[in-house]
């Protein structure tokens, strides 16, 4: 593995970053135009950029030791070059002049967990270009560019709340997200709470999930519903007309908005507890209607829910495999997790805390 004195020889010019997410309420709701609850990661990528001097993009991963070269006017390989090259193009395309560079990547974000460690590769790539080439783009711009990267360049047909969410949100707080209008508002934990992550083990690999059935079994049944989106259907009545399985993929994503809507209208007055049911419920809902979870994932919600001091648990993410989420009492998510982990592994699992970080 190069350090990154190996790769570029010297100090390089900019050196920026990007976090992951947990979403804590949600799920799905972000290509519905609905609502989210995520929160940043202490986990994050780290970006560093230098002009390259031979008219060829150099860029290395010290995650997976690989270095990949291209010339100025020819597409990145695939893999995870794509996503930042999708970031160089769609800036050239605004008009932005970028020269050939050096990029080097370092992340601690577990891959395929859930974190969304595509998004803060993009956001990363784009804070450093944008230092480096002065170029003008706020924070929602900049996820809306990161965005279309990942959709035009990487294939996947994400929504806008795994990039909003590494641009704008902080590990203090959950973010709310409106996907329609943009709107976001930093709001608190519910008190006297913390959060637990967990890795399942088993990773997700989210262009290759069904991920891009479920999107368009929504579209479906925003057009029988006559919505432009499922966001636009208020009451959880109106889609019990609709055919399965579409009918309880739409129950999934309104029941969904309205969870988010509860806990966000209430801001810090909605209690740990309720907050807590509200993420059971999310999680009953990602498993049996929109048909996201894993035996595996089930099984640390369920561990989860048993312990003291946890007020609820879900998945979070995509699904099929990844990640889960818990609400818990302030001061007891480290013991909490450590505990869950050694126990699902003791049965043959692969778990591992992600949050809080485990001590070195």
């Amino acid at each position: 593995m190069k350090s990154p004195n190996d790769f570029f020889g010297s100090a390089p010019e900019v050196h920026t970053w990007a976090p992951g997410r947990v979403n804590l309420l949600g799920e799905h709701t972000d290509y519905n135009d609905g609502y989210m609850l995520p929160i940043a990661t202490p986990q994050r990528t780290d970006v560093m950029a230098d002009r390259s001097g031979d008219g060829r993009f150099h860029i290395y991963s010290s995650t997976l030791d690989e270095t990949v070269e291209f010339d100025a006017d020819e597409p990145a390989p695939p893999g995870f070059a794509r996503y930042m090259e999708g970031c160089i193009r769609l800036l050239q395309q605004r008009g932005v002049q970028i020269p050939p560079l050096k990029m080097y990547v370092r992340s601690n974000l577990a891959l395929g967990s859930g974190l969304s460690s595509s998004a803060a590769l993009e956001v990363a790539t784009l804070r450093a270009l944008r230092t480096m080439l002065k170029a003008e783009l706020d924070g929602v711009t900049l996820a809306q560019i990161a965005q279309q990267a990942e959709i035009q360049y990487a294939g996947v047909n994400c929504g806008i709340m795994d990039q909003m969410a590494s641009s704008l949100a902080d590990t203090q707080h959950m973010l709310f997200l409106d996907a329609r209008t943009l709107d976001a508002r930093l709001l608190p934990l519910p008190a006297g709470a913390e959060i637990i992550v967990i890795d399942s083990g088993v990773p997700r690999k989210l262009a290759a999930s069904k991920y891009n059935e479920r999107r368009a079994e929504c579209e479906a049944a925003a057009g029988m519903l006559g919505v432009q989106a499922l966001r636009d259907v208020a009451r959880l009545a109106d889609v019990e007309k609709l055919p399965s399985p579409i009918r309880e993929r739409a129950r999934h994503v309104v029941s969904e908005n309205l969870r988010v809507l509860e806990a966000a209208d209430g801001g810090s007055a909605v209690s740990a507890e309720r907050f807590g049911e509200l993420m059971n419920e999310s999680h009953a809902s990602l498993r049996d209607d929109y048909q996201v979870s894993i035996p595996e994932l089930d099984e640390l919600t369920e561990v989860l829910r048993k312990q003291p001091g946890v007020f609820g648990a879900r998945l979070t993410g995509a699904g099929f495999g990844g990640a889960c989420v818990a609400l818990c009492k302030a001061g007891s998510a480290a013991g909490t997790g450590e505990m869950v982990v050694n126990r699902f592994n003791a049965a043959g699992g692969q778990a591992r805390l992600l949050i809080p970080a485990p001590q070195q």
